[in-house]
């Protein structure tokens, strides 16, 4: 049985370094200019993949990095276990914490959150028409409330991956995920056939944190907002 979250959302101890969570993988590369012209430097395994370490330490003693997924950054920060992040506006509107501030499109990461269905079925899996649909999507939430907005009545079967395979395998009529070029999708038989949203990554804060040390969070915003300017 999972054990609910406890509830950390106090950004922390007020004596600690500044905890910043960032997702592996592809947004982590794409952050590396914008971080170092916010004058941020991690100490060298940071973007080492096989590294095992999670936590590192930065050339500025006030602020750690810990390397996180990309959907559990959100949750590092609305929990107050990090005071800062990045993580797309996908995860934000998922979850959509009411803990988390997200003062900054930094303007990385872009993608956006699509429908798909097979080739040769766009029109009759369209939604248009249908009073209920099935979903496969690691995005539940998003799912529900786009078919929802349209008078349709999603069942959505939650995937964590291999989303591109529910509609051949019978799983699902369609699915809900993050489309960049779409190579996936067509190496699959399937076709985007409806954009819910354009996803680019942003800067979010702890509320919490951010009154209860506002000096050093809103500092950390202002070197953002001057990296993106430079």
């Amino acid at each position: 049985m999972d054990l609910p979250l406890p509830n950390l959302a106090t950004g922390s101890s007020a004596t600690g370094p500044v905890i910043m969570a960032l997702p592996k993988g592809r947004i982590l590369k794409e952050l590396g200019p914008v971080m170092a012209r916010a004058g941020i430097v991690p100490s060298a395994d940071y973007r080492d993949e096989s590294s095992r370490r999670l936590r590192f330490e930065t050339n500025d003693p006030s602020l750690d990095v810990v390397r996180v997924r990309s959907f559990d950054v959100a949750t590092f920060v609305a929990h107050g276990a990090a005071q800062i992040g990045v993580c797309g506006a996908d995860v934000l509107m998922e979850f959509d914490y009411p803990e988390i501030y997200a003062p900054l499109d930094l303007g990385i990461g872009g993608c956006r959150i699509s429908v798909a269905a097979p080739v040769g079925m766009v029109e009759a899996e369209d939604g248009s028409r249908r009073s209920n649909i099935t979903v496969a999507s690691k995005y539940p939430g998003i799912a529900q409330k786009h078919y929802a907005s349209r008078g349709i009545q999603a069942e959505v079967v939650h995937l964590n991956g291999a989303m591109e395979l529910a509609p051949a395998l019978g799983l699902s009529s369609v699915i809900v995920d993050l489309v960049d070029t779409g190579s996936t999708l067509r190496a699959n038989g399937l076709v985007e056939i409806e954009v819910i949203a354009h996803v680019t990554s942003r800067l979010i804060v702890n509320r919490t944190a951010l009154k209860t040390r506002p000096e050093e969070i809103g500092g950390w915003i202002e070197r953002f907002r001057a990296a993106l300017a430079a």
